[in-house]
């Protein structure tokens, strides 16, 4: 079987996205340990987050991410109960 080169760069995003995750994992994990609350870490994250998407992509493009990220959340992909099979 050939892996194409879209199927390899698609592979090294996921990659870097679990890693991503990791660290904002052990960020979160930080915050917790002193004492900062739950909703203020989520708050600066997304505070944070949205100024880097607006620095890189411009208002548009972080209006865009918002409109997919909240088809993404109506549809139940962030919801702590979803299995993932």
């Amino acid at each position: 079987m050939q892996t194409s080169r879209n199927d390899i760069d698609d592979m090294i995003v996921h990659e870097k996205m679990q890693a991503a995750l990791e660290y904002q994992t052990e960020a979160w994990a930080g915050g917790m340990a002193d004492g900062i609350e739950p909703e203020i870490i989520a708050d600066a994250a997304i505070a944070f987050a949205m100024r880097e998407t607006i620095r890189i992509h411009g208002e548009m493009g972080a209006e865009a991410m918002l409109e997919a990220l909240k088809t993404r959340m109506l549809a139940g992909e962030f919801s702590p109960e979803r299995t993932i099979q």
